[in-house]
């Protein structure tokens, strides 16, 4: 199970989970636009693009269907994200900037990292959205949304 806290601050909202693969698994399933097609999506948010130029400088995409008009966030149920790979370290660190239609100010560039820890059960990830003082309603969102990215990501990995 996922844990999650928002810092003090409050400008990042900071989740982890261990996930029973090697982090070069893990890591692949974070860059890999066919698996992360598969994976990051639910039946409130179902995924119909991902695109992911996996390198330094590379840009990635993302978008949902709006299937159940359930999950509305800022007025917006049909999302889009997108950004820029601004680190890439297989298979220990990933971060991108991430620019959400759904954000209070949806031009706002925020940050995502993901850290992949080798661990005994195999690897911890830890994934820290930052950016976000000025971003209330979707912090809080995050705050339970990136603890259910989380459960797919370790669901398909682990399968």
């Amino acid at each position: 199970m996922a844990t999650t806290t928002i810092t003090p601050d409050p400008d990042a909202v900071v989740a982890e989970i261990t996930i029973a693969a090697p982090p070069e698994r893990v890591f692949a399933a974070l860059v890999d636009a066919k698996q992360l097609l598969r994976w990051w999506s639910s039946e409130e948010c179902p995924a119909k693009v991902w695109q992911m130029d996996a390198m330094r400088g590379g840009k990635w995409h993302y978008e949902t269907a709006d299937r159940t008009g359930k999950l509305v966030i800022n007025g917006v149920s049909e999302f889009v994200a997108d950004g820029e790979i601004l680190e890439y370290d297989p298979p220990r660190l990933l971060v991108y900037t991430w620019v959400a239609n759904w954000h209070e100010q949806p031009t706002r560039r925020t940050l995502v990292r993901w850290e992949l820890t080798p661990a005994k059960a195999g690897t911890l990830v830890k994934v820290t959205h930052s950016g976000l003082v000025q971003e209330t309603v979707c912090r809080k969102d995050y705050s339970g949304g990136w603890p259910g990215v989380l459960g797919l990501l370790k669901k398909h990995v682990e399968r």
